[in-house]
């Protein structure tokens, strides 16, 4: 049994370290001291404060995961992870051959539900899925009798709804691997999620408008993410990619 050990590896990555605390938003750069250094420099900065709704404050539960950062709650969260149990017997892999039990729950009760999510996320990255690729598996639009959308994109949701089913929300689910960084809305688009482009390259996103102090006249572009919309900022290629162009490939 896996479940818990009384560790949590909060990161491991090249690209990423994660700072997690029970704190304030003003106490975490008091506690954490080179995030006041200033030759400390990053591309991104994924912060998520909040006070527990459904679990029991604890480190290893704040936000962000290895990969997330979540605002709402995954109502579908205990059959999402009985059908992670389930088919847990029908996946091999020929690295880590007899021993990929040891990688045994992929996500379980007893965590919040945006660990179990993350659990779910990095288990299809790093089984080789594109992170808006699993993305788009966990959170997908409403694509069923929907007849607007156009049939090749129909089909993705369609075929991968016989592979994995939807996290649903209210969720709004920000999301990052070092190389890229995005955000989504579920389905119903419950949760709010605005954005600004300022003249010189910055993207900030935010659950409300204003969530920093920004001159109106830097700002070049302001808008919101919409029901099953994703926005991604690729560092590689140095630009903002579009949900219609995401989901075009």
């Amino acid at each position: 049994d896996n479940k818990d050990i009384g560790a949590y590896c909060v990161s491991l990555s090249a690209r990423t370290i994660v700072y997690k605390g029970m704190f304030l938003a003003y106490q975490v750069g008091a506690y954490y001291k080179d995030l006041k250094d200033p030759r400390f420099e990053t591309a991104l900065i994924l912060v998520h404060q909040r006070f527990s709704t459904n679990t029991f404050p604890s480190w290893k539960l704040a936000h962000p995961y290895r990969m997330v950062a979540h605002n709402g709650e995954i109502n579908t969260v205990r059959g999402n992870n009985n059908w992670m149990a389930a088919r847990q017997a029908s996946v091999d892999s020929e690295l880590f051959g007899n021993n990929i039990s040891k990688l045994w729950p992929i996500s379980y009760e007893g965590q919040s539900d945006t660990a179990c999510f993350d659990n779910a996320l990095e288990f299809l990255f790093q089984g080789g899925y594109s992170l808006t690729h699993a993305m788009m598996m966990l959170i997908p639009e409403a694509w069923a009798g929907n007849k607007l959308m156009d049939a090749d994109r129909k089909a993705f949701y369609e075929y991968h709804a016989a592979l994995m089913e939807p996290w649903d929300g209210p969720a709004a689910v920000v999301f990052t691997d070092g190389r890229q960084i995005g955000a989504t809305l579920d389905r119903n688009g419950l949760r709010p999620a605005r954005y600004i482009v300022t003249d010189d390259d910055r993207v900030i996103m935010a659950s409300e408008a204003g969530a920093l102090p920004v001159p109106e006249e830097k700002i070049v572009q302001k808008w919101r993410l919409q029901p099953g919309r994703m926005l991604l900022i690729d560092l590689a290629k140095g630009r903002i990619v579009s949900d219609e162009e995401i989901k075009s490939e």
